[in-house]
């Protein structure tokens, strides 16, 4: 199968800069494949799961947004948050989607209950990427 370079980065620094033969993500218009050959794109990233296949091996990721670019070829994502399953602490998701849940019970202006619901979605992503 043919590949492609990729790059993820978040304000951390770079997590992957390598070969991969698909990745899927989900942009603000739902979810996408890219794979050798796509034609240049820029799509926002909306909070999702990401799969990024490598050597015939998928592994997943929660993505809390950002965007992505494919432009001759490259790929390159950039995310405000980018975390691979294996590296999800399941507890501490759980914990965060209670947190959020209370907070979204008790808000009563309109900012604290997008703060809230933005919360509420990264929590479920994380425990979404962590039972696939």
């Amino acid at each position: 199968m043919s590949s492609f370079r990729l790059q993820i980065v978040t304000t951390e620094g770079s997590l992957f800069d390598g070969e991969a033969e698909a990745l899927r993500l989900r942009t603000s218009e739902g979810y996408v494949s890219i794979r050798a050959g796509h034609a240049d794109y820029i799509a926002a990233l909306d909070i999702g799961m990401v799969t990024v296949t490598q050597n015939g091996v998928s592994r997943n990721a929660a993505c809390g947004g950002g965007f992505l670019s494919v432009e001759k070829g490259e790929v390159r994502l950039v995310a405000t948050t980018f975390e691979y399953a294996e590296d999800i602490d399941a507890e501490r998701a759980e914990q965060a989607k209670k947190r959020a849940e209370e907070r979204l019970a008790e808000a009563k202006e309109e900012k604290d209950i997008l703060l809230a619901k933005a919360k509420l979605s990264r929590a479920l992503n994380r425990l979404a990427v962590v039972k696939e």
